[in-house]
């Protein structure tokens, strides 16, 4: 019997990686919590967090989240059953809870401070969280209400303040120039309500020492939600640690001497890798709890000097059109990691001209993938435009969308994963997981191709696909294109039911003009726009309809918020 093995089985990509890359990775059999001990220790001395002129040290990391694990453990909560919301932006306190709700034992679920009522309500209820952290004005306003008298659940319920750490003139300065927000806390029956600042007051901060197998719930991080309800995902201790440890051996983080910059949230996974891998790795974090000031971002990375930056496209787009930015020295800067949306190829060669010839990595991942999945190498062939090489034991498939069958390098299907980094799978929803995890592959929704160097390219995803009479139209490739018009800033397109042929569709453009064309006739810039996209793509392809906007919507992460458009556009 002959057997034959699959092209993508062989690993192409392997070839391409950087020298010293190890793409049988071994992963220990420990927890994350285990594996973050020794880190902790040794360089105890060390600053872990920047925040607002605060330094706070590994030292003081480690007994901080100790009271908070102390406090869970003594209030009910359970190793290996119980989850805990947090609900902050990046401030220290979310590091804290974070580390000390895993030293507990217990699964952190990230709860983005922006959500509605009814959103907090609907994710801790499906979580069934015991615990909350959350700030004194989003309790105030969005928990003490509903979510919290509603929930039985919810026992504990720990309030904080961004300005805790600050010195107190800071605070009191802030607070009255309504710079920090500040809200009421009042009892609700059957709940423990305590500040943060008492509780680490009043715990012990020796570790208690829990020990949990590497395969116990770490986390439960909520999908973004694109369509019906958040999904909440199951990822593992074993999953993070795999996903830290690939993304060192890739990038060669320097131990207890990098120092991160990054604009990414938290309560989305993209941050949390960040704050995890840097906390394994001991290296300082610059916090960024509003990632749309660029002027805080300049400040602070002229002041600390970062070697690492890792953010969303659209945030390295606004830094790019700072003149502080352009102003400040890059000469320590070696990575600059992009990821969680499309970065466009002109773009990318923008940000390198300011900070330096390749130094942009740009990656690809999801929640269900922990989420790294694809990275281009550091020092070696970056294709722009590309999402890079899939990681050590990782292996991609492209598959046909309608069959699931395995397709040919250079053909568009959607992207299948296989690596120690995919999801358990999704919580309280056995039809769902079964659907995306088959055969022991994750079927991620995306479509792409393969080069025959192994390298990555993002079409779409297959929601955001556009059918125009029988053809295919990927809106990535098709945005990417637009964006080579020199009046176009941003644009996204969408896809909307063509009245006149039943089945097929339109394609709509959203976009926002650069400076220089804002005074133009928009009429005239129209008829230019779709000429202009007549002479350069196949005329299904040509957007039919097109709108100006001032700005694009975006998703809690900085993401343009596409099924907003398409629902509004459909409507």
């Amino acid at each position: 019997m002959v057997i034959v093995v699959s092209i993508y089985e062989k690993r192409p990509w392997i070839k391409n990686y950087d020298d010293g890359v190890n793409p049988d990775l071994e992963i220990p059999d420990i927890s994350y919590t285990d594996a973050i001990r020794d880190a902790l220790k040794k360089f105890s001395a060390n600053m872990a967090l920047y925040f607002m002129g605060v330094a706070i040290s590994f030292n003081e990391l480690d007994k901080y989240s100790n009271q908070f694990a102390n406090f869970l453990l003594e209030n009910g909560c359970e190793p290996e059953r119980d989850v805990v919301g947090i609900n902050l932006p990046n401030i220290p306190q979310y590091v804290i809870a974070h580390l000390g709700t895993l030293k507990a034992g217990c699964a952190a679920s990230g709860v983005s401070p922006l959500l509605l009522e009814k959103e907090i309500k609907y994710q801790l209820g499906d979580c069934s969280a015991k615990s909350i952290i959350t700030l004194d004005a989003v309790f105030e306003n969005r928990i003490y209400k509903k979510p919290a008298a509603e929930l039985d659940t919810l026992k504990n319920i720990v309030v904080t303040n961004v300005g805790d750490f600050l010195p107190k003139i800071k605070q009191i300065l802030g607070k009255l120039f309504g710079k920090i927000p500040k809200g009421k806390i009042k009892p609700i029956e059957g709940k423990k309500i305590i500040k943060f600042m008492d509780l680490i007051k009043e715990y012990k901060d020796t570790d208690p020492n829990i020990k949990v197998p590497p395969d116990a719930l770490a986390l439960v991080q909520y999908t973004g939600g694109t369509t019906g309800l958040p999904k909440g995902t199951m990822l593992t201790h074993r999953n993070i640690l795999s996903n830290v440890l690939q993304a060192d051996d890739w990038l060669k983080f320097q131990k207890g001497k990098d120092i991160m910059l990054s604009g990414f949230p938290f309560f989305h996974l993209a941050g949390l890798l960040v704050c995890q891998a840097n906390v394994y790795f001991a290296n300082t974090q610059i916090l960024i709890p509003n990632p749309r000031d660029v002027n805080h971002i300049c400040k602070e990375f002229k002041k600390y000097k970062p070697t690492l930056m890792a953010n969303v496209p659209t945030l390295y787009q606004l830094l790019i059109n700072n003149p502080k930015f352009r102003k400040l020295d890059f000469s320590q800067l070696r990575i600059a990691l992009s990821g969680a949306a499309p970065f466009p190829a002109e773009s990318i060669r923008e940000l390198e001209a300011i900070i330096g010839e390749n130094k942009v990595v740009e990656v690809y991942g999801m929640t269900e993938a922990s989420p790294l999945v694809t990275m281009n190498p550091r020092v070696g062939l970056k294709k722009i435009g590309k999402v890079g090489l899939p990681l050590q034991k990782t292996i991609v498939k492209i598959v046909d969308v309608d069959t699931g069958e395995e397709l040919p390098l250079g053909q568009e299907g959607e992207i299948i994963i296989k690596g120690p980094q995919v999801m358990k799978g999704y919580l309280n929803k056995p039809e769902e997981t079964a659907h995306a995890l088959r055969d022991g592959w994750f079927f991620s929704g995306d479509v792409g191709r393969m080069d025959e160097d192994g390298y990555i390219e993002i079409c779409d995803r297959t929601k955001d696909m556009i059918i125009v009479g029988g053809y295919k139209v990927f809106s990535r490739e098709l945005e990417e294109k637009l964006y080579e018009h020199p009046a176009i800033e941003l644009v996204a397109t969408v896809g909307i039911p063509n009245p006149n042929r039943p089945g097929s569709e339109i394609v709509k453009a959203f976009i926002v003009l650069n400076e220089e064309y804002k005074d133009r006739d928009t009429k005239e810039l129209e008829k230019e726009i779709i000429a202009w996209s007549k002479e350069n793509m196949a005329p299904y392809k040509v957007p039919k309809l097109i709108e100006f906007r001032k700005e694009l919507p975006l998703t809690l992460v900085g993401k343009v918020y596409k099924k907003g458009l398409r629902d509004e556009a459909r409507k």
